[in-house]
């Protein structure tokens, strides 16, 4: 794949784990991990699936005896172990569970477990984006910027949307916190939470899908300014007074 599909597929992973960590939730909480996403994720993940009983595996190593082994399930649990070990921890027979060493595998496997929920999840994200090449040539960058100037001149809206996220993530700019989205609006910038709970957001670059219009504000915004979204949305028409250091560019 090119340096832009790896970096696409970068993305790709972090929003879809980003997501399923929302969905995980504590045990007295009953929140279910989304199993859509997960599955997703897995199309990603390099270990080799398997099912045994009704458990669904992936073993890091399936020549292997001993291995990393996820079960794909609410706990998201890493072990340490054998198919048959798992298997036997987390699906038991009734005859299994009469012996009391099986009994006490059972109820006690931290013997064996790597990590779980969050912990794995985040294991999961680096095995997926430590197999792309994302290393890159300032040739590489140039292709990027072209595309994205013949987008924006060409009136291509997903084009622009498309670069202006790649470089977002070239840059490390954030999107925008829940307190500054706006539909049909992409906005990418520096996010900063404040001990007191205020948010501020930028430097920004904003592309409406609205009014065809990409600008730069390397104005600091803050959560607590009510009007923040009225000066954003006047921005992107070009209907407001200039912000300090703002830069406009129109389809």
């Amino acid at each position: 794949m090119s340096y832009k599909e790896n970096l696409l597929t970068k993305i790709a992973i972090d929003r879809l784990v980003d997501r399923i960590k929302a969905s995980i939730g504590t045990v007295e909480s009953g929140k279910r991990i989304d199993k859509a996403l997960l599955k997703q994720l897995m199309g990603y993940f390099p270990w080799k699936p398997r099912q045994e009983r009704d458990l669904e595996l992936y073993l890091e190593n399936e020549t292997a005896g001993k291995t990393r082994i996820l079960v794909l399930d609410n706990d998201l649990t890493i072990y340490n172990t054998t198919v048959d070990d798992v298997v036997l921890r987390k699906s038991p027979t009734v005859k299994e569970m009469v012996s009391i060493r099986n009994a006490i595998k059972i109820l006690n496997d931290s013997d064996v477990v790597v990590s779980k929920k969050t912990r794995s999840l985040e294991t999961i994200q680096s095995i997926c984006i430590d197999r792309l090449d994302l290393s890159y040539t300032p040739a590489d960058i140039d292709e990027m910027a072209r595309e994205g100037v013949a987008s924006l001149d060409g009136g291509d809206a997903d084009g622009v949307a498309e670069s202006l996220m790649l470089f977002a993530e070239l840059l490390g700019l954030a999107p925008a916190p829940k307190s500054f989205g706006m539909p049909h609006h992409e906005l990418y910038g520096k996010v900063d939470e404040k001990p007191s709970g205020e948010v501020t957001f930028g430097p920004l670059v904003m592309y409406s899908h609205v009014h065809g219009t990409l600008t730069c504000l390397e104005t600091v915004l803050s959560s607590r300014d009510k009007e923040r979204l009225i000066t954003l949305k006047a921005v992107a028409a070009g209907d407001a007074r200039p912000l300090p250091r703002a830069r406009r560019s129109s389809i």
